[in-house]
């Protein structure tokens, strides 16, 4: 996506930000671009601070795969949004740590809940994949997959939405709230409109080649940032 269009899509979301979720926000149309080697730090807990996103083609989802890798100090009692995408009226697709540490993904309803091993200071390599054919959904945490749950078969998420890191807008809630903010470190967030292999998923594990992701590219990242986050070299 242009720079240009870039301005158009922000513009668009930030009327969707004000609006719909009634935040607070004055969005600056500050583009960044790529975010190679560098990592996203969310120092403390903030109702303000998160990183709006940019796809590559709209989110029209009937697969994806999600990757990232984060790290994080709060407790597992916290409640943590990982990555929130979301149209006027609804969750599209959340992906969150539960306050029972378990970690969790919602397509516009009702959850599926994995028991993964905890979130850490150390950084953790995780993937999620889902095929609306079959319904079959995983995490991948170094690389290794849960158990398969079949979750919304036939299911398609839905397009024009705004994709947010470190916070989960909510319309009825009305502002952010720290309580659900995203403390510690996320980098290599690549997604896919297709489940990626077995075996790319171990690559991208271990830091090989693998297919560029067509929604987003860490590389080639389009992101704006907002509040206190920042951007670190990946040391």
């Amino acid at each position: 996506m242009s720079v240009k269009s870039y301005v158009v899509y922000l513009q668009n979301s930030a009327v969707a930000l004000l609006t719909v979720f009634g935040l607070c926000v004055r969005l600056s149309l500050t583009v960044q671009v790529g975010l190679s080697n560098k990592v996203l730090v969310f120092p403390y807990e903030t109702d303000f601070s998160f990183v709006a996103l940019v796809p590559q083609k709209e989110l029209e989802l009937r697969a994806f795969t999600l990757c990232m890798r984060v790290a994080t100090e709060l407790p597992e009692e916290r409640q943590i949004i990982l990555f929130a995408y979301r149209t006027a009226d609804y969750d599209e697709l959340n992906v969150w740590r539960e306050k029972d540490g378990r970690v969790s993904f919602y397509l516009r309803g009702d959850g599926v809940f994995f028991h993964l091993p905890p979130l850490t200071t150390f950084r953790t390599s995780l993937c999620l994949t889902w095929d609306s054919h079959t319904g079959l959904s995983a995490f991948w945490v170094e690389g290794k997959r849960s158990t398969y749950q079949v979750y919304k078969p036939g299911h398609t998420i839905r397009p024009k939405g705004s994709i947010l890191l470190g916070q989960d807008p909510d319309k009825h809630l009305g502002d952010l709230e720290a309580i659900q903010s995203f403390v510690g470190e996320m980098t290599d967030l690549n997604m896919w409109d297709f489940v990626l292999s077995k075996s790319a998923i171990h690559a991208w594990n271990n830091g090989h080649q693998v297919p560029k992701g067509n929604i987003f590219d860490w590389a080639t990242i389009e992101y704006e940032l907002h509040g206190n986050v920042m951007v670190v070299d990946d040391d």
